[in-house]
């Protein structure tokens, strides 16, 4: 480690003012700090201090996703061997996992390439330093997307979100929605075909080559969505992920795993979480209330376990950027966007899974609702004032 310090240090003038490479300074600065913790300290005002830059923050955030990235690999794999009817006494889980590995590697890398090379783009045009938070939404982007999603989509998509979504807003810190979400929504409503249906969450349902007969590649949302509620897997199914879905979406137990560690860093919102079952939980409730078809009849508590709800509350609902920021706005937010995302998936069966466009439309209004929050604390602070002055 030492001589790496020591060969970057050598080298660092050469990005400085003046340097034959200034003008990479911010590239420069990018990899510097990834590679060690800056040394700048505030020497005057006033300011808060904390023991953890934003790059070790998202470096958390990308911990806690593995153990969905590991198990989404390994899904892959196991759906693709049941699909071809290959799946015999003689397969090991390290199969299993190469064979997804495969597959979604290479979305992986698209989509760090492609926003990371549009990160630094403009930090370079701006002469500003390179933002980190991409490091996360790199890795969300291929979670959140079916498995045979063709490679130039991806990086449309995510040219799309960093540059639409982000950029035009000034950058990390700036945008007002969740920029994988964002990719997500661009690829559904530009090219429905690769992103709905049950053919999409199998690798080779799409060409149909050396599928074997029966496996229809649905997923539970989509069997719920056409009436076929008696067909879905079972609920340890569910809850374990040995189901067709999104590449990180499937496994609630590897999404608990994920949360642990957010919530034990610091880094993730309990009270989002916890509002966003919550409000899942009342909104399925009441639907069972005035069932009038097997989905609305489905107990609310499955809700939790069914399509991306766990992936979306714990990793997109509580993106600190386009979430609220008050205390009380948290809980708000977090309950609308539970209460929405069921609400959606049941009433609208062309569209069973509903924690995208839940949390996209939330993102839009958790500035209004912080606003709420901080103007009704003032009015009764104001009245206690006006009450002790009387």
């Amino acid at each position: 480690m030492s001589r790496l310090r020591k060969f970057v240090d050598d080298i660092k003038p050469h990005f400085e003012k003046g340097g034959k490479f200034e003008k990479l300074h911010s590239t420069f600065e990018a990899f510097e700090t990834f590679l060690f913790v800056p040394d700048q300290v505030t020497t005057q005002g006033s300011h808060i201090r904390d023991a953890i830059d934003m790059k070790r923050t998202m470096s958390l955030v990308v911990i806690a996703l593995i153990p969905t990235l590991l198990f989404g690999m390994w899904n892959v794999g196991y759906q693709h061997y049941l699909a071809t009817g290959q799946m015999g006494a003689g397969v090991t889980t390290l199969q299993l996992f190469w064979e997804g590995f495969k597959l979604v590697f290479p979305i992986i890398v698209v989509s760090y390439v492609t926003g990371l090379a549009i990160e630094f783009a403009f930090a370079q045009i701006r002469g500003h330093e390179v933002n980190e938070g991409f490091l996360v939404s790199g890795m969300l982007i291929p979670l959140v997307l079916p498995v045979d999603v063709p490679l130039w989509m991806v990086a449309v998509a995510t040219a799309f979100a960093v540059i639409i979504g982000k950029e035009v807003f000034g950058g990390t810190g700036m945008n007002i929605l969740n920029p994988a979400l964002l990719a997500r929504a661009f690829l559904f409503f530009a090219y429905p075909a690769y992103m709905s249906g049950n053919q999409v969450w199998t690798h080779g349902l799409m060409s149909g080559q050396g599928i074997v007969d029966g496996f229809s590649g649905a997923t539970p949302l989509s069997l719920a969505a056409e009436g076929q509620v008696e067909q879905m897997p079972e609920a340890s199914e569910m809850f374990f992920g040995l189901i067709p879905g999104s590449i990180g979406e499937t496994s609630t137990l590897a999404v608990l795993v994920g949360a642990f560690i957010l919530l034990f860093t610091g880094v993730g919102s309990w009270r989002i979480m916890l509002s966003t079952v919550i409000g899942a939980l009342f909104m399925g409730g009441l639907l069972n209330l005035f069932a009038v078809n097997e989905f609305m009849a489905i107990p609310a508590w499955k809700h939790l376990i069914m399509g991306g709800f766990a992936f979306g509350a714990v990793f997109m609902a509580t993106d600190p950027v386009s979430a609220s920021q008050t205390r009380k706005g948290k809980y708000i937010y977090g309950f609308l966007i539970g209460l929405l995302a069921i609400l959606i998936r049941v009433v609208n069966p062309a569209y069973p899974e509903g924690v995208m466009l839940a949390i996209l439309l939330m993102n839009v209004f958790a500035p209004l609702i912080d606003h709420y929050v901080v103007e009704s604390n003032i009015k009764k602070r104001q009245k206690r004032a006006s009450l002790q002055a009387a």
